[in-house]
């Protein structure tokens, strides 16, 4: 039987400080996208070492950060919550809001040549080209706004994480999170319960899955076959802290947040 790499998952990102222990660290680079801030923006920005706006998500930071502020200054807030970086089409950004990012030394990349591909693309291929090969293991990319608003816009996200599978992304809005599980590992998934849970799914998106294996679920699976048009894992609920999943396919992992 073939032995599988174990990846494991966490998502201390949505703590206010992430745990030390004895792994390598973290690693979080940031991208927002033009779709309602996720009401923990602000700690998704504090954890992250770098911070992209995608296009029309330098509205979304300049408009609804001081928004999460409502007793302090809007303008200490924006220049508080600066980009280091705004990359995309540019179809979207006001341009009130680019000058202003610009005066503050934000990079600003047009790349309007380019309609192939979607600015969350975009984003994700700079922070790819700018990561060392040695670093990319400890490398997480947090997607705020990706989730929600036109389907077409995120059907584009999702399949960026099947374009960049080899980078682990996760896709966040304030309801839920996503990210892929390549076929090549087995993979345990630590359950931050304060803050996660208990819903979840296990959805093959792509091709079917011949068998899925899991543990740690409410309803779990033992060599299913999964597919659209047949049994498709939503609405499953995690039982404890920790969930195995193993699986012949590529399957996209989303697990609810909590209201805090």
């Amino acid at each position: 039987m073939l032995v599988m790499e174990l990846m494991t998952h966490s998502s201390s990102f949505l703590l206010p400080s992430t745990p030390t222990d004895s792994r390598p660290s973290l690693t979080y680079a940031l991208v927002v996208l033009n779709q309602r801030l996720p009401r923990f923006a602000p700690l998704l920005w504090q954890h992250a070492k770098l911070r992209l706006c995608a296009d029309g998500g330098a509205n979304r930071v300049y408009d609804e950060l001081p928004q999460l502020f409502p007793h302090e200054d809007p303008s200490d807030i924006r220049r508080r919550y600066k980009p280091d970086l705004i990359k995309g089409d540019m179809d979207s950004i006001r341009k009130e809001v680019m000058d202003f990012y610009a005066s503050l030394g934000t990079k600003v990349v047009d790349e309007s040549h380019d309609q192939d591909t979607t600015d969350l693309h975009k984003c994700v291929a700079y922070i790819r080209d700018c990561t060392p090969n040695l670093e990319k293991s400890n490398l997480r990319i947090l997607v705020a706004g990706a989730l929600g608003g036109r389907f077409d816009h995120e059907a584009g996200n999702i399949n960026v994480l099947y374009r960049f599978s080899d980078i682990r992304i996760i896709l966040l809005s304030d309801d839920c999170h996503i990210q892929l599980l390549p076929k090549t590992h087995r993979h345990d998934i630590y359950i931050q319960s304060s803050v996660e849970g208990p819903h979840c799914g296990l959805i093959p998106i792509g091709m079917p899955s011949g068998s899925t294996s899991t543990t740690g679920l409410q309803w779990d699976l033992d060599n299913t076959e999964t597919r659209f048009g047949g049994l498709v894992s939503t609405s499953n609920i995690v039982k404890g802290e920790k969930v195995t999943v193993r699986s012949d396919s590529d399957l996209l992992w989303t697990i609810s947040i909590k209201n805090q």
